[in-house]
């Protein structure tokens, strides 16, 4: 047993040292250079759109409402721009998620008017109207000195009525 072992030792290492068709090492031959196609920029920790995954939830739709009636505009100047501050009574109480939505994609005004819609969302079940200090909603806007370029004016519009303040 020994020496057929010692042979096929002996024989393997004369095989290779030897750049021969016989050595498996030079099977394949050496690496060439190859063009390769650019990698795309994945971030490992941003997962992949597309699949979803088991609980990944549905995009909430929107529920929201214009509110019943605005009270109150405020612009107030602030160091970057202003600040918009709209003050609006609910049509019942519990009402939510207040915002100022532009009317207008980036802010753009139409004819110097910038038009913001106040809206606001209400729970699924019934709630009581209650009084006017129980239903009364404040939001705000801040709006930056790019934003508030070529506007003349800031409007706030609900239900039922749309308040109007113009630069002096």
């Amino acid at each position: 047993m020994h020496k057929p072992l010692t042979a096929l030792l002996a024989a393997s290492l004369l095989v290779s040292g030897c750049n021969s068709r016989i050595n498996p090492v030079n099977w394949f031959g050496g690496g060439r250079s190859a063009p390769v196609a650019a990698p795309e920029e994945v971030n490992p920790l941003i997962p992949a759109s597309g699949g979803g995954g088991i609980f990944k939830r549905p995009e909430a739709e929107d529920v929201s409402v214009p509110i019943a009636s605005v009270t109150e505009l405020r612009i107030e100047p602030d160091l970057s721009g202003a600040i918009v501050t709209a003050t609006g009574i609910a049509s019942r109480q519990g009402a939510f998620g207040a915002e100022l939505r532009p009317t207008s994609e980036d802010l753009v005004p139409e004819n110097g008017v910038l038009t913001f819609d106040f809206v606001v969302a209400y729970p699924e079940y019934r709630t009581s109207t209650g009084s006017e200090q129980s239903r009364r909603v404040v939001v705000g806007y801040d709006l930056s000195r790019q934003d508030l370029e070529g506007v003349r004016s800031i409007r706030v519009v609900g239900q039922t009525n749309a308040l109007e303040s113009r630069q002096r």
